[in-house]
């Protein structure tokens, strides 16, 4: 029997990512891409170059599942799923524990319980405001002219921490603002600024046991996760391609459901 491939799409509001999978689920290609304004030519772009990366054909392919945001506009997967359940299964597929995953993306976050059987048992999800996700970073990385992806080597760098009072994304702003006018060194402000997003993520649910930390924002600035760390107490584990796990998760599902 010829061997078969599946395929898992996680189309967020902010990027598309394609994972390619085999039926012991190894991930044989991948690719990550900006939505756009168009969700399902960027998905179909990323679904593309996905296969390239396994060296495989679209006809290679039994079955696709499509999850996040835009999951409903990928008319040419066969199935959807939920990103809840998604991150949950691509998580557990690495850690196979109880587990409690924090995915922090670029317009939500996340906190999903998992059981040791890889049973969501509860979830909390914060899309009423934009602090703590990827968007508040780039807002941060406007207001102080640096490049979105320098944030992570200048809170490596600091000396220092600047301390924000406030996790909305308007009145951070303002505050930064104001710090930099005191003279605040840019390093301390950008860690302090990592901080805040810890700490908002840590509103939303009490972590407890084994943290598994994912999505883009994870993926960019491993400093976020170190903080995690510290504020937690304990280790903070990291899956390959940390970004990824969604689209892991909906390939999984693609596999299982033609068992």
């Amino acid at each position: 029997m010829p061997e078969s491939y599946f395929v898992g799409i996680d189309v967020g509001a902010s990027a598309v990512k394609s994972v390619v999978i085999d039926e012991s689920g190894n991930l044989l290609g991948l690719d990550v891409r900006r939505s756009g304004h168009d969700f399902e030519a960027s998905a179909r772009a990323s679904f593309d170059e996905a296969l390239r990366a396994a060296n495989l054909e679209p006809r290679d392919v039994v079955r696709i599942v499509s999850t996040g945001y835009g999951r409903r506009n990928i008319v040419f997967s066969d199935d959807t799923r939920t990103e809840i359940g998604c991150h949950a299964g691509g998580c557990f597929h690495y850690f196979s524990r109880a587990i409690t995953v924090v995915d922090i993306g670029g317009q939500d976050n996340k906190v999903i319980k998992v059981d040791d059987r890889g049973r969501r048992v509860n979830f909390k999800m914060n899309r009423k405001c934009a602090a703590g996700t990827g968007a508040f970073l780039e807002e941060m990385a406007n207001r102080l002219a640096v490049p979105l992806d320098g944030l992570d080597g200048l809170a490596r760098s600091a000396g220092g921490e600047a301390t924000l009072g406030s996790y909305c994304t308007v009145f951070s702003a303002t505050e930064v603002l104001g710090k930099i006018r005191a003279g605040t060194p840019l390093a301390d402000l950008v860690k302090g600024i990592f901080r805040s997003v810890v700490k908002r993520v840590m509103e939303m649910e009490p972590l407890t046991g084994t943290v598994v930390a994912t999505g883009g924002v994870v993926a960019h600035n491993s400093g976020i996760v170190e903080i995690l760390a510290e504020e937690i107490g304990r280790p903070v584990l990291v899956p390959p391609h940390p970004q990824c796990t969604g689209a892991l998760g909906a390939a999984l599902f693609a596999r299982d459901s033609e068992e």
